[in-house]
C-alpha cells in the first residue's frame, strides 16, 4: 500500500503543470548626464522584477527619459522621484567666499573676479537649464566662459583647477570642491514617452519609494 500511495504521489506531481515565470519584458530609458545616478537606481529596480532595462542614447527612443529639473515645455506626465540641489562649486583651495544668487548671477555674467575661470554645460543640458532659468534669469552667461562636456569633467576640472567655479549637482561632488551656492530640492523626473503601462507602471512605481 505505502508503494502504490508513493506512486500515486509521484504520479500527481509530475502531472501539476510548472508555474510558467512572468515573461520579461524590455523598457528603454534615456538619463541626461547629470541624472546618471538615478539609472543606477533605475537597474536596481530592474534587477528585482521581470524589467529588463534598455540604456538608449537617443531620449527619442526612451520608453522613460530621467533629468534633473522640470524643462521649459513640459506638455506629459513627470513622476517626481527625488530631489537634487543644485551647487555652485569651487576648488578646495579657491579664495571664493559663499556667494548671494545675485553675486553669482554677476559672477557668471563675467562681472569683476578677473582671477575666476567659469565653467559652464551647453544651453541644452538640463542642469544649465534650471541655472539659467532659477539663477541668471535672462541675463547671458559670459562669453568667456569655458565649457564642460559632463558632469564628470566638471568634477574633474574644478578638482584641478584652483581658479574654477562652475555648477553641479551634488550628487556629483567630492570632497576636493567646496560648494560656495545651494539651489535646493530641484525635482529629478521619470518622464514617460506615453501613459504608463505594465512594466513602465511598475519601474515608475519602484523609482517613487
Amino acid at each position: 500500500m505505502d508503494k502504490f500511495l508513493l506512486a500515486l504521489l509521484l504520479l500527481l506531481t509530475a502531472c501539476t503543470p510548472a508555474t510558467a515565470a512572468p515573461p520579461l519584458q524590455v523598457v528603454k530609458i534615456h538619463a541626461t548626464a547629470a541624472a546618471q545616478p538615478w539609472l543606477m537606481e533605475a537597474s536596481n529596480c530592474a534587477a528585482g522584477s521581470s524589467v529588463i532595462l534598455s540604456n538608449v542614447l537617443d531620449p527619442v527612443e526612451a520608453d522613460i527619459l530621467l533629468l534633473v529639473g522640470e524643462p521649459d515645455h513640459l506638455t506629459t506626465p513627470a513622476f517626481q522621484v527625488d530631489r537634487e540641489d543644485l551647487l555652485v562649486v569651487t576648488n578646495d583651495e579657491s579664495l571664493a567666499q559663499n556667494l548671494s544668487a545675485d553675486e553669482v548671477r554677476a559672477l557668471f555674467a563675467g562681472q569683476g573676479q578677473a582671477e575666476v575661470e567659469i565653467w559652464v554645460f551647453a544651453l541644452g543640458e538640463d542642469l544649465q537649464q534650471v541655472f539659467a532659468r532659477e539663477i541668471m534669469r535672462g541675463t547671458p552667461v559670459s562669453s568667456l566662459a569655458r565649457l564642460a562636456t559632463s558632469p564628470r569633467q566638471m568634477s574633474d576640472v574644478l578638482k584641478s583647477e584652483k581658479k574654477a567655479i562652475g555648477i553641479l549637482g551634488r550628487r556629483w561632488k567630492t570632497d576636493a570642491q567646496r560648494e560656495v551656492f545651494s539651489l535646493s530640492n530641484q525635482p529629478v523626473l521619470a518622464i514617460p514617452a506615453a501613459e504608463p503601462q505594465g512594466a513602465v507602471k511598475e519601474l515608475l512605481a519602484c523609482l517613487q519609494k
